[in-house]
């Protein structure tokens, strides 16, 4: 079936990295699938929370947020609601133990990044969009941290690309890279974070309908590996690795 924006089932939409878009953050990156973007910032600290003191190690951790008109109705600011809603906390979450999957905390040393996503437009697959950009934010903060003598072994501490993508099942058709028009409609919708080797570090799947089985999962899994094979090459490309 043919897909409104024009796309093969199988086809990502349009992805670019804009490397360096902050002169104050060590690193970051306006990522954009298709209408969708994603601002992510890496700022380094050379020290690490307390609990983590004097283990060796470094920490990763990142915070997600959506501008009040990033969407087609303007949404509140959650600072002046007084509350952190609880899909803001969940992606927040999700983005940390994705990066954290392809990081060596040893090599880190006692050092913290902190990952801020912060989505300037949505169109759907903003959690998807912000783990596959906050990966180039977080290459090139390793990197400055490596020239300023904080890392000896940027190559060690950063050992895989990480992304991520959103696939699901529109009018009977598993289809990857949703946007908001099928995600909205999916009738199974699915987010696969994965390592560039091949290994899955996230898979967060619904049935928003009718139950899928086992044949189904499997096709959505190809399909989403697919998508995560694209998406590392266009990583290591956009850094140089």
């Amino acid at each position: 079936m043919s897909r409104s924006d024009g796309r093969n089932a199988d086809q990502l939409r349009e992805v670019s990295f804009e490397r360096n878009w902050s002169d104050h953050a060590e690193g970051s990156c306006l990522v954009t699938f298709g209408r969708t973007k994603v601002l992510c910032t890496a700022s380094f600290s050379p020290s690490v929370p307390r609990w983590r003191k004097d283990s060796g190690l470094g920490w990763i951790t990142a915070e997600y947020s959506m501008l009040p008109r990033a969407t087609n109705t303007r949404n509140d600011r959650e600072s002046v609601r007084g509350k952190i809603g609880g899909r803001t906390h969940e992606i927040s979450r999700l983005i940390g133990r994705s990066l954290r999957a392809g990081v060596d905390y040893k090599a880190m040393g006692e050092n913290s990044i902190m990952i801020d996503c912060d989505v300037l437009q949505a169109d759907g697959g903003t959690r998807t969009a912000a783990i596959t950009g906050a990966w180039v934010a977080l290459s090139d903060a390793i990197t400055w941290a490596a020239k300023e003598g904080h890392i000896k072994n940027p190559e060690a501490t950063l050992f895989d690309t990480v992304s991520a993508v959103s696939v699901g099942i529109i009018d009977g058709e598993p289809r990857l890279d949703l946007h908001y028009e099928e995600d909205v409609r999916a009738e199974t919708d699915m987010n696969v974070v994965m390592m560039g080797s091949g290994g899955f570090v996230e898979i967060q799947g619904t049935a928003e309908g009718k139950p899928f089985d086992r044949k189904l999962l499997e096709e959505l899994l190809d399909l989403a590996g697919k998508g995560c094979v694209d998406l590392s090459n266009l990583q290591r490309q956009a850094v140089g690795k």
